[in-house]
């Protein structure tokens, strides 16, 4: 349960930011599950592309970035995500991410 109760920290927090700087986060933030179960944390929808997020509680997930892939079946861009973990440092994980630390978040 710990991941789950971390992935909604995450996502409150977000939210909660959008709202601090007045932006209606409905506007922006989707989630992303398919019919085969693959999923994407938090879509960030805006200017017509898309940035995908995932959320692990872990340090150095495996593979945190294998789903985004499936986004491109929506035709539209798929600018560089981000994984936001318990890391300590902002770091570039691969050419479809980087890391960011959940510490950073609300910054």
């Amino acid at each position: 349960m710990s991941g789950a109760f971390f992935e909604t920290y995450v996502v409150s927090e977000i939210i909660k930011s959008f709202y601090n700087h007045g932006i209606e986060p409905n506007q922006y933030i989707y989630y992303y599950r398919d019919i085969d179960k693959k999923e994407v944390d938090i879509l960030l929808v805006k200017d017509g592309a898309l940035y995908p997020v995932e959320i692990k509680k872990g340090i150095v997930p495996s593979k945190p970035t294998k789903n985004f892939n499936v986004l491109a079946k929506y035709n539209m861009p798929i600018k560089q995500g981000m994984v936001i973990d318990n890391a300590e440092k902002i770091r570039v994980l691969n050419d479809k991410a980087f890391v960011l630390p959940v510490s950073l978040l609300g910054y």
